[in-house]
């Protein structure tokens, strides 16, 4: 019996009521994290903190929600392949490494969560409501059931314990942090103050062309700037590689295997159905609702009297994200919506369009363009990828294996030789490197590179992970820090001298434009007749990219700091250099701060308040003994 079961006893105003929502947000917001099991042996787990446990089977599922998450999101054009080059599974280790982190040092201080706190917060959860009552314990199952993968109530409620222990956590090392007023509205002002410029751009690439450099150039470069040239220490070493690619010919599995891994993995294979609609929004915020529902429902008349609904939507949408687009939202699927819109938009075919739908937003006008039915590849569509992932895991595994055993093998240079012969491996030589370039061979490591310098001549590694598998290696030769000849970083001051030269042809054309439109009447002419180009920008709040320079903090603190009317001198950015003159600026007005001083305070408490809890942990996870195992990882990932 889950703590729900027990609370119905007591609480009956506990209402039925049908509601289609899609919980995909909790998901985003509570990690699902299952109790870990204390008799797991290390083989099954993927790390340990502070002696808590995150199995292959946590990591798995964390990863599967997260994948199901984008492919909801984003549709099928995100591959697993893709969200791995991202590096999402390091993402969720780390975030799970830091939830366990954040519940060991709540642990350290006492801190829990009952039963009682657990239901008061899920039946308030506006994921679980119908007009203001919680949706019942029968549908609340239901809802679980239809996460991928799917949830039973005792392991979300153990998810959102964990989470509300960590709230707790947060509450009491920040509850201190406060903002004043006068934070809040000097940010307010900060964020909100606008500008509107005519620019002249002089990009720095556009005189590369123009800059010459002779040998004399290099020569006198080079002398003077030394130092950025030397070359730290460089190291050459021998190794046995023990290479997962090559262990794959023999590590290719059944057809049972295949067959088990597809439907233990048949998550990653589906994708959900997915509507694409557009809508015509408008908003009820600080407005008389009554006002708002009567100009929509004029609205609603014109699409319905057969409007241009793209027309309509630039014209009367206040959703300034989709309104350019004729209120186009593209694809998406359950659970990226507010509820009210989702029902609504699933329940319509393509071509029809909705009466007015209210939602926290306001009140939304819903057409729906076209429809994806939720689909699974089959297996003999998926069965090349599952082939190649197994192959990977079993060479892994057996790769891991055999360095395992060599580590036994392998205790002095002169055993990288005989355990070559023995396993079938060779030895072979890198060139010298750095400590920041990649091993010969090898590839980047920066791992293998700190071992490589941390040995002494006449030592031997153990097993060190590598791109390519693992690697045991001798340090055999060295080469001290030492200042190059110009000739070995030729190409690289090259390089230097034509990006210095281009810049200063940059500020001498600046400098020149500057003198004639400084002062001129008007300014767009004379920097015409100058030969440059003048681009005007709307009304721009800072870090706003601007036209051929992009955002620039320079270009900000000086525009913001003219009066207008006035031209700055040249100002050098990244990319260049420019000049601006500014044709307007706006301030916000007494009302804009009065309406968005609670919403920034909130937000810039949070973020104070969020920065002080990840400086806390950071200290706090030094005193905890953190373990990660990267081979089971790899045999996860594949």
């Amino acid at each position: 019996m889950t703590m729900l079961d027990r609370m119905r006893r007591h609480k009956g105003w506990l209402k039925w009521s049908l509601l289609l929502v899609c919980i995909a947000f909790i998901i985003f917001y509570i990690p699902d994290f299952l109790q870990s099991n204390p008799d797991a042996m290390p083989s099954d787990m993927v790390a340990r903190v502070d002696g808590r446990d995150i199995t292959v089977q946590e990591f798995r599922r964390a990863y599967l929600t997260q994948l199901q998450v984008y492919r909801s999101a984003y549709g099928g054009n995100v591959s697993e392949q893709m969200l791995k080059q991202l590096g999402l599974d390091q993402q969720i280790l780390q975030q799970m490494v830091d939830e366990q982190a954040a519940l060991a040092e709540a642990s350290r201080r006492g801190l829990d969560v009952t039963d009682a706190e657990v239901a008061r917060h899920i039946v308030t959860m506006p994921a679980f409501q119908e007009k203001g009552h919680f949706v019942g314990h029968a549908r609340y199952a239901g809802m679980l059931r239809m996460q991928r993968p799917p949830m039973t109530p005792e392991e979300f409620e153990e998810s959102l314990r964990r989470s509300l222990v960590i709230d707790k956590l947060r509450t009491a090392l920040t509850d201190w942090v406060t903002v004043s007023d006068q934070e809040v509205e000097q940010e307010f002002r900060r964020r909100n103050e606008k500008v509107k410029l005519q620019l002249v751009s002089f990009p720095v690439d556009s005189f590369r062309a123009e800059a010459s450099v002779t040998d004399a150039d290099l020569a006198s470069w080079f002398e003077s700037h030394r130092e950025q040239y030397r070359i730290g220490e460089r190291r050459k070493v021998r190794y046995l590689l023990v290479d997962v690619e090559a262990l794959r010919a023999k590590a290719q599995p059944t057809p049972r295997e295949i067959e088990a891994a597809y439907n233990e993995s048949i998550d990653l294979y589906s994708t959900p159905e997915q509507v694409r609609a557009s809508h015509i929004l408008l908003k009820t915020e600080g407005k008389d609702e009554a006002a708002v529902r009567a100009a929509a429902e004029q609205v609603l008349q014109q699409v319905k009297a057969g409007g241009d609904f793209a027309e309509l939507a630039k014209k009367y949408s206040e959703d300034e994200q989709s309104a350019s687009q004729g209120g186009d939202l593209d694809y998406f699927g359950r659970g990226r919506m507010v509820p009210e819109f989702e029902q609504a938009a699933f329940s319509l075919e393509p071509g029809q369009v909705s009466d007015l739908v209210k939602s926290q937003f306001g009140f939304h006008i819903i057409k729906v363009v076209d429809k994806k039915p939720a689909s699974t590849r089959t297996l003999e569509e998926v069965r090349p990828q599952i082939v190649d992932q197994l192959s990977f895991e079993k060479a892994s595994a057996r790769a891991g294996d055999l360095a395992e055993a060599l580590e036994k093998e392998v205790q002095s240079p002169a055993d990288l030789d005989r355990a070559a012969k023995t396993h079938g491996l060779t030895v072979q030589e890198s060139d010298f490197f750095t400590r920041d370039e990649p091993i010969s061979g090898l590839g980047p490591s920066p791992q293998a590179a700190a071992e490589a310098f941390a040995l002494n001549q006449g030592q031997v590694s153990g097993a060190v992970r590598v791109s390519r598998g693992y690697a045991f290696f001798t340090v055999t030769d060295k080469q001290a820090p030492r200042l190059p000849a110009l000739e070995e970083v030729k190409e690289k001051v090259r390089e230097d001298v034509v990006k210095e030269k281009a810049k200063e042809l940059a500020r001498q054309k600046a400098a020149s434009v500057a003198a004639s439109i400084k002062n001129a009447a008007d300014f767009e002419k004379a920097a015409k007749a100058a030969g440059a180009e003048v681009k005007t920008t709307e009304l721009v709040p800072r870090e706003s990219p601007l036209p051929d320079i992009g955002v620039s903090a320079e270009v900000d603190k000086v525009a913001f700091s003219l009066p207008v009317g006035s031209v700055s001198e040249p100002i050098e950015t990244d990319s260049g250099v420019a000049i601006v003159k500014v044709v307007e600026h706006a301030q916000p007005t007494p009302g804009d701060l009065e309406a968005g001083r609670d919403a920034l305070r909130t937000e810039m408490l949070n973020e104070r308040r969020g920065r002080f809890f990840s400086a806390y942990m950071t200290k706090a996870k030094q005193g905890m003994k953190i373990e990660i195992n990267r081979e089971n990882l790899q045999r996860v990932l594949g």
